[in-house]
C-alpha cells in the first residue's frame, strides 16, 4: 500500500527545496473541497508544475480524470515520476507543452484550474473556455501574488514584477466584467477566484 502522507510530504518537500511554486495547504484544501462538494468529475489543469495539485486533486475520488499541461521539461519529468509513486497514471494525463500549442479538440471538462504563467491568465482563459460545459468552473490560483496584487505599485521595486501584479490586477477586473462568467474572489492561500459559466 503506498503512504500517501508520506509521499505527499515529499513532494512538498522537494518543491520547497528547489523553489518550485505549489499550492498552498489552505489553496488545495479549497480546491479538493470544492471538487468533491460540486462532484467534479474531469478537470483541465493549466500549469502541471510537479503534480502536486493533479495529484491531489485525482485523490478527492477514483472517478476523477486531470488533464494536465506543463512546458518545462525538468518539472515535467518530475511530475511523471510522482504521478506513477501515486499509481495514478491511468487517470492523470500529463502533456508536455506550451498549453498554447495544444489541441484539445471537444474534449469537455467541468473545472479548468489556471496555475501557470501569471501573465498570461486571460489568454488561456479565452483559449481553453470552449472546452468548459456550461455550467462548469474555471479556478484560477495566485490572484494576491504574495500580497502584491493589494500593494501600491511604487512600493514595488522590481519593474518586471510590476508589470506582473498589473497583468494580474487586469485579468481580476476581466473576470468581474465577463458576463458570461459569475465569478467570485476568495481569500485563501494566495487568492483564488471561482468562475462559473452561465
Amino acid at each position: 500500500m503506498v503512504d500517501q502522507h508520506m509521499l505527499i510530504r515529499e513532494i512538498k518537500e522537494y518543491a520547497n527545496s528547489n523553489n518550485i511554486p505549489i499550492m498552498l495547504d489552505d489553496g488545495i484544501n479549497f480546491l479538493t473541497t470544492f471538487i468533491l462538494k460540486h462532484h467534479v468529475r474531469h478537470v483541465l489543469e493549466i500549469g502541471s508544475a510537479i503534480g502536486y495539485s493533479a495529484i491531489m486533486m485525482a485523490l478527492v475520488d477514483p472517478n476523477i480524470t486531470v488533464t494536465t499541461v506543463e512546458r518545462d521539461e525538468k518539472r515535467y519529468l518530475e511530475a511523471l515520476k510522482n504521478i506513477k509513486k501515486f499509481k495514478l497514471e491511468d487517470r492523470i494525463t500529463l502533456i508536455y507543452d506550451d498549453a498554447f500549442n495544444v489541441d484539445l479538440g471537444d474534449d469537455e471538462y467541468d473545472l479548468i484550474f489556471i496555475d501557470a504563467a501569471k501573465a498570461q491568465n486571460i489568454r488561456f482563459f479565452e483559449k481553453f473556455e470552449s472546452n468548459l460545459i456550461r455550467g462548469g468552473y474555471i479556478i484560477t490560483d495566485n490572484l494576491k501574488f504574495h500580497g502584491l496584487v493589494e500593494k501600491d505599485e511604487d512600493e514595488i521595486k522590481s519593474r518586471d514584477l510590476r508589470g506582473l501584479v498589473r497583468k494580474i490586477k487586469k485579468y481580476i477586473s476581466y473576470l468581474k466584467d465577463n458576463k458570461q462568467y459569475d465569478t467570485e474572489f476568495y481569500d485563501v492561500g494566495d487568492g483564488i477566484s471561482v468562475s462559473c459559466k452561465k
